[in-house]
């Protein structure tokens, strides 16, 4: 038996929305989720794909993500954007205040964009490369769950904390980088335990403060930060950036949705969103290609610049389709086929 299944482009939308108001997401949300997660899919960045809907599945039943809110948008200043998700989806919120952000952004140069109350699950790259593919240099942070424990300690405080940036290219794809300021990102583990594979002994600490490959022990410990305590302090930095600064919560002062509905699973998000016409005026588009000489020099040296991967990916992926475990199909077609919860 084949332990794979691929999925049109078309198919695998269409399945994400039945699976997401099937259980109470309304159209907007749904939409929304299933944009980021089918284009995750795509780029092949599974542990933010279609798997991530079974999280989103299982936050709805918990009460820890309102799956009819509005976001609330305000204009804040000049240059900045708030968004009061109202404890539903980060995706919708963000949709909801880009344009106004970039607005703000070509017309003062720089802009930012705060996020209040989301559920946050999804990869921050796609936010990033939506404000490059309209010629602004973006820049997105974001704290989660208390996960990692801070260089040189040992149990969870700091969360996977994930930072992203995105720089327009003329004519080609972004350069974009999305990473967690733990060594690996928490999907990973949990995908590697859902495989039955063990985990290398740098990515965790067990509940006893030893390095473990077990992702399960991994899973119950404490991650670490990448890079020691150079890792430790950006994640730090987060924290500061996309909690206090915008008055919303540290990660640690947040906790997953659970069964009996006690979960805290709400913080803030940091956008930041900045114009080179706005800068630099007519000498912009001679910038912007000035800047590619760097790229060409990385790559000169048979380095790879980050997200060309996913690029490639990409455009298989719009051809071929997204190939992903049986198993999870059929448990994502299990969740598309309960019936419908009322709004």
């Amino acid at each position: 038996m084949n332990n794979e299944i691929t999925l049109s482009l078309e198919d695998a939308e269409s399945l994400s929305m039945q699976v997401l108001m099937a259980h109470g997401f309304n159209q907007s949300h749904a939409a929304a989720i299933t944009r980021s997660v089918v284009a995750a899919q795509r780029d092949e960045c599974h542990s933010h794909g279609l798997y991530r809907l079974i999280s989103c599945v299982e936050t709805a039943r918990n009460g820890g993500v309102d799956t009819q809110a509005e976001p609330e948008v305000t204009d804040q200043a000049p240059s900045v954007v708030r968004v009061d998700a109202k404890q539903g989806s980060s995706l919708l919120a963000f949709e909801r205040g880009k344009p106004l952000l970039i607005e703000k952004a070509n017309r003062c140069g720089i802009a930012l964009l705060a996020i209040n109350r989301s559920f946050h699950f999804s990869a921050l790259w796609q936010e990033v490369e939506a404000l490059s593919e309209v010629g602004l240099v973006g820049i997105a942070v974001t704290p989660s769950h208390a996960f990692v424990a801070p260089a040189g300690g040992h149990s969870p405080l700091l969360g996977t904390n994930p930072m992203a940036f995105s720089w327009p290219r003329p004519g080609k794809p972004p350069y974009t980088f999305d990473f967690a300021t733990s060594v690996v990102a928490r999907g990973e583990i949990e995908l590697h335990r859902r495989a039955g594979k063990s985990i290398p002994n740098t990515w965790a600490l067990d509940s006893s403060g030893q390095p473990t490959t077990d992702p399960t022990e991994a899973l119950e410990g404490a991650m670490l930060p990448f890079g020691g305590y150079k890792g430790s302090a950006l994640s730090t930095m987060i924290e500061l950036l996309a909690g206090p600064l915008i008055g919303d919560l540290l990660g640690h002062e947040t906790q997953a949705a659970s069964p009996d509905h006690d979960g805290k699973p709400h913080h803030g998000e940091f956008i930041v969103a900045i114009s080179p016409h706005a800068l630099l005026g007519q000498d912009a588009a001679h910038h912007l290609t000035h800047a590619e000489r760097l790229f060409e020099g990385i790559e000169s040296q048979g380095a790879r610049l980050p997200s060309q991967r996913r690029f490639a990916a990409r455009e298989r992926s719009r051809i071929d389709g997204v190939t992903l475990p049986r198993a999870l199909y059929d448990e994502l077609a299990e969740l598309a086929s309960a019936k419908p919860t009322s709004s």
